[in-house]
């Protein structure tokens, strides 16, 4: 029999296909990453019996990288990065993706692909196909490789797709490719070495990476226009006539001026004074306009993320990340489309008598319903997915706080869409007082419509209702002057800043919300109430420095005209070698003129940001001039001598301090300790020795547990005590900095125990080894706060196998972040007190792994 290979684009997307596809008759394995399951059930595929298996990757398999000697910061010209080798690499290694692809096609006869229905997802798709060639049978027929596409995870859509299945488009994938390329050579180039030349002068810019992004840097600069829109605003003053007269009901009524405002005192302060010698305002037209309010567009992500940032509180991002794990648990139809328009054939009425079972909006449901469904507005047919909408019902109880708001939110947008207009009657009268005109406006409901089901977008309660009669006269009660001041725009708003985006082509819908999160994480702006974005010191004067040099490097049109030639690229109306060269030049020579220029920039830092020479306080001492070096706490943390001019970086997230004035044998400078507190991974370290390795296998970034001098006390071979069972290569390691809350953690995962506290001195002996193979620690206590059995002050043991030792041991994972650092410390061959990892005998294998459940 043949076999099918499926493969969706995550697990838990993988699972509910294959419970729709197999009509919940499928099995489940492990498969040789265990985080990918593999379901198999039996079933027919054009028209024959075949075995299917159903798995999945985790997002993207691959990504773009330069080839790794590129990777090294300080030895390579940013410059090169416009042409240097790049290579496809792991996107998670620790999942081996393509050995568990490979491994599941081995010998099958199709491959169907479950990937989202996007130009990423299409460029996944060759992922896949690249992963599984060499396993499948005859993988070089393309009929024997199938694309699904579907928008809903319904019975109705997934079995649809299976039936209609169709080839990847590799035009398409070719422009994300394109796209990976140009945002990697280009943001690096420009990335590296603005960080650089900035970090390198200046202590107070509190951000790790001075970041460039040919959509990230237009985002950034509306934000900014606004700003300076808002600085070069000068207020003036204005002044409003306001009349209050009595109705014949004894009702105080507000009129409003039809003139608005005046901007000369004088002349309004005349007008009042003529106004006060009148007594009678008398009514000269009444007039009434049957008005409608329209319902919404079929919702589309941009939308979306535009109504969840104004009416929700959510940030594009995190309201896009709910969308997605509300779209994979089967709930709403594919949130990433730029549609707005329901297609002809798209089944309405069953959608909503699903809903109408719901306690929160069956009663509205039911009376439209009743009234029939109104068709929906026309809106705009992308050609990509269909309107969000809601595909199953779920309550409260199912979904977590804000993926509720999101899916009510969802739901009864769509309810609106098929529902009535709003209509109202809007009521003007209009008075007149001597010479002057003024007008009362309310407006009445005639028919709620669709503002039933979404309120937010009902007439106003509030406003007063008043029979007046043509012809009329009533008293004035009061006529008096108000000034006022005319006041600048507001700072974008998160949702302004997605029109604007939309508007001059930044971005997809997929990467609008992650370009508004980069600028807020990078601290170029921060986020204030009402959700507007106020551009920080940093992110102002970078636009002003691009301005400065190169104004086209922050406007929208450059990535536009790039989006364009990449829209071509998947049509296959562009050549995507000719569209990379040519951009990527054009980019080259962009760069080339920012470096020759950059002191254009470089002043306007000056004025904003302090030097490091004047930045941080003093800590501890340089080995090469002896005299004190500054820590700068701004991100990127850091020491700077000023006489030698250096800058040594350090670990990031945590706190540093002195470490008792101790040296490092090397050079002469003194140590440091980093930690993320009690309960989080610390150790000590040598500054030089963190940025200029001093042994061969031994990496950047390393401290001293990783450190591989044969007798430094603060030293790997001195405080080396076991294996760490919890990861590959680690070895448990003692911080003799943490006394007296002691503690022995990894020197490559995050796990920590804490010992012993309170104790005098801990010493891991050399040459006393347990029969486990971990080394012996010895315990000191004063005698007045020894916490050993017995009332002992001095205990020698094993840290696993000793008894006495057991309830002064806690084991636990580290809390804080791991540092930046964790992932390219420590691959060397570096053998544990020259003995090699210890390995306990087997007899000895859950002893130590029960400190470890």
């Amino acid at each position: 029999m043949k076999t099918a290979l499926m493969v969706a684009e995550k697990p838990s997307l993988a699972s509910s296909l294959a419970n729709i596809l197999s009509n919940g008759r499928s099995s489940s394995r492990k498969s040789m990453n265990s985080a990918c399951p593999v379901h198999e059930w039996s079933g027919t595929l054009f028209g024959e019996p075949v075995i299917f298996k159903m798995t999945s990757v985790c997002g993207h398999v691959m990504t773009l990288d330069f080839n790794s000697k590129f990777n090294n910061w300080d030895k390579v010209d940013p410059e090169e990065l416009f042409s240097c080798p790049t290579e496809k690499k792991e996107a998670s290694p620790k999942l081996r993706i393509p050995a568990m692809l490979a491994s599941e096609a081995r010998g099958v006869d199709f491959l169907i692909l479950w990937l989202d229905c996007d130009k990423e997802g299409e460029n996944i798709c060759f992922e896949v196909i690249d992963a599984v060639k060499s396993t499948m049978k005859r993988s070089g027929e393309m009929n024997r490789i199938w694309r699904a596409k579907f928008s809903a995870i319904t019975a109705k859509d997934i079995k649809g797709a299976m039936e209609k299945l169709d080839f990847p488009n590799r035009n398409e994938a070719m422009s994300v490719d394109a796209r990976q390329e140009l945002d990697l050579r280009i943001g690096c180039s420009f990335t590296r070495f603005q960080t650089k030349y900035f970090q390198g002068k200046y202590g107070d810019l509190d951000s790790s990476l001075i970041s460039y992004g040919p959509c990230q840097t237009p985002t950034l600069g509306f934000c900014v226009q606004r700003h300076d829109e808002i600085r070069r605003f000068k207020p003036e003053p204005y002044w409003v006539i306001q009349v209050t007269i009595q109705s014949k009901d004894g009702q105080d009524v507000v009129l409003n001026w039809e003139k608005g405002r005046c901007f000369e005192r004088d002349a309004s302060n005349s007008l009042l004074q003529s106004l006060k010698k009148q007594q009678i305002a008398t009514v000269i037209s009444i007039t009434q306009q049957e008005k409608s309010k329209q319902r919404p567009l079929a919702l589309n992500s941009v939308e979306l993320m535009r109504a969840a940032s104004t009416g929700l509180g959510m940030g594009p991002h995190h309201a896009m990340q709910l969308a997605e794990r509300l779209y994979t648990q089967g709930y709403i139809s594919y949130p990433r489309t730029e549609t707005s328009h329901y297609s002809d054939n798209f089944e309405l009425l069953p959608a909503m008598r699903t809903l109408q079972k719901s306690n929160e909006w069956g009663q509205e449901i039911r009376q439209v319903l009743n009234n029939g469904l109104t068709r929906p507005r026309n809106g705009k047919d992308c050609g990509d997915h269909p309107p969000i909408t809601p595909t199953m019902l779920a309550s409260r109880n199912e979904l977590d706080g804000d993926s509720w708001k999101l899916y009510d939110f969802i739901v009864r947008h769509f309810i609106a869409t098929v529902s009535k207009d709003c209509r109202y009657y809007s009521k003007t009268v209009t008075f007149k007082i001597g010479s002057e005109t003024f007008t009362y406006n309310w407006r009445t409901l005639i028919d709620a419509g669709f503002t039933a089901i979404t309120p937010w977008k009902a007439l106003p309660k509030n406003e007063l209702a008043v029979n007046f009669e043509r012809d009329e006269k009533l008293n004035i009660k009061d006529a008096r002057l108000t000034d006022h001041m005319t006041s600048p725009p507001g700072y974008l708003t998160e949702s302004e800043l997605i029109s604007m985006m939309e508007k001059h082509g930044i971005g997809t819908d997929a990467s609008i919300p992650v370009h508004i999160n980069n600028i807020s994480q990078r601290n170029y702006v921060t986020v204030a109430t009402g959700r507007r974005l106020v551009p920080t010191n940093l992110g102002i004067v970078l636009v002003h420095g691009y301005q400065k040099i190169d104004k086209q490097l922050v406007e929208p049109t450059m990535r536009s005209t790039i989006e364009d030639q990449l829209n071509l690229i998947a049509k296959g109306e562009a050549n995507y070698d000719r569209v990379l060269r040519q951009t990527i030049e054009a980019f080259r020579q962009k760069y080339l003129y920012f470096v020759k220029s950059i002191e254009a920039m470089d002043s306007l830092f000056e004025v904003s940001f302090t030097t490091l020479a004047a930045s941080g306080k003093a800590l501890s001492r340089c080995g090469k001039c002896r005299r004190y070096m500054k820590l700068i706490i701004a991100k990127p943390s850091r020491l700077h001598c000023s006489h030698c001019d250096e800058t040594y970086n350090l670990p990031q997230n945590g706190n540093i301090r002195i470490y008792k004035e101790l040296k490092c044998p090397l050079d002469d400078f003194e140590l440091v300790t980093w930690s993320t507190g009690n309960k989080g991974r610390s150790y000590p370290l040598c500054p030089y020795c963190y940025n200029q390795p001093a042994f061969r296998d031994m990496k950047k970034h390393s401290g001293c547990n990783l450190c591989l001098h044969p007798t430094c006390p603060q030293g790997f071979y001195v405080n080396g005590i076991a294996s760490c069972l919890q990861c590959d290569n680690g070895v448990l390691v003692l911080d003799p900095s943490s006394g007296p809350k002691w503690k022995v953690g990894c020197n490559k995962c995050d796990v920590i125990f804490h010992l012993f506290e309170d104790a005098h001195k801990i010493t891991v002996e050399e040459s006393k080894e347990c029969d486990c193979g971990a080394q012996l620690l010895k315990i000191e206590y004063k005698e007045e706060r020894t916490r050993l059995p017995r009332d002992l002050i001095e205990m020698t043991g094993c840290l696993f196998c000793c008894e006495d030792f057991g309830y002064l041991v806690e084991k636990f994972r580290a809390q804080a972040s791991k540092p930046v650092f964790n992932s390219r410390q420590g691959r060397g061959k570096a053998k544990h007190k020259g003995k090699g990892k210890p390995k306990p005998p087997k007899d000895k294998m859950a002893q130590l792994a029960s400190y470890f459940v």
